[in-house]
C-alpha cells in the first residue's frame, strides 16, 4: 500500500478542484492506498506569504510530502497558470521534495483556453522538484464538476471515465493491485 498525498491548490472553500480531488481520493483508497488530503488554503496565510519555513504548519506539510509515495496535485487555472496559493507552498518545500515520487497533475477551469497550463506551467515545476514519474495530467472544465450542498461531487460521464482511467494508471504506477473499478461518476 502506498501513501498518496492529495494536494488542492484552490483558495476557495467551495472549490470544484478540491471537490474533484476528494472524489478521486475515494477511487485511490479503494485500490488499497492510504490517501492524505491537504488543502493548501487551510495553511496559515502569514506562514505561506512570509516564507516561514519553520512554521509548524509548513514543517508538517513538508513532512507529508516526504512521507508520500505519490502526489496528486490539483489546481484551478488562473490566467493560464496554476494557483498562486499552490506556488507559495511549492516554494516553501525543499528543492527536491518530489524525488522518487509518482505525481499526477490535475487542473480545473472555466475554459479550454487553459488546457495547456499543466504542461507549460505546472509540469516544469514538478519536474524541477525531482518527481520520478509525472503522469500526463488532465484538465477538467468547471461545468463538468457539480458540487451539492451536502458535499457530494458529480462528474460528467465522459470526464469521469477519463479521470478514472488516469487515476488507475497513477495507482498502477505506484504499485499495488490492478484496477478493476468502474469509472467514477
Amino acid at each position: 500500500m502506498a501513501v498518496v498525498l492529495s494536494v488542492s491548490g484552490s483558495p476557495s472553500a467551495t472549490s470544484r478542484t478540491a471537490g474533484l480531488l476528494r472524489h478521486l481520493d475515494a477511487r485511490i483508497a479503494a485500490q488499497g492506498h492510504e490517501v492524505v488530503p491537504l488543502d493548501v488554503r487551510t495553511l496559515p496565510a502569514q506562514a505561506l506569504l512570509g516564507a516561514d519555513f519553520g512554521h509548524p504548519a509548513i514543517v508538517r506539510a513538508a513532512e507529508l510530502f516526504a512521507r508520500a509515495d505519490g502526489v496528486v496535485v490539483g489546481t484551478p487555472v488562473y490566467k493560464a497558470a496554476y494557483s498562486g496559493l499552490l506556488k507559495t507552498l511549492l516554494d516553501l518545500l525543499p528543492q527536491y521534495a518530489l524525488t522518487g515520487k509518482t505525481v499526477l497533475p490535475l487542473a480545473t477551469g472555466g475554459s479550454t483556453a487553459h488546457v495547456l497550463a499543466i504542461d507549460y506551467a505546472l509540469r516544469p515545476v514538478l519536474s524541477s522538484m525531482g518527481a520520478a514519474h509525472i503522469l500526463p495530467g488532465w484538465f477538467t472544465l468547471d461545468k463538468e464538476i457539480a458540487l451539492a450542498e451536502c458535499g457530494a461531487v458529480t462528474v460528467a460521464p465522459a470526464a469521469a471515465r477519463t479521470l478514472g482511467e488516469l487515476v488507475d494508471r497513477f495507482c498502477a504506477a505506484l504499485g499495488g493491485r490492478p484496477a478493476l473499478l468502474p469509472a467514477a461518476s
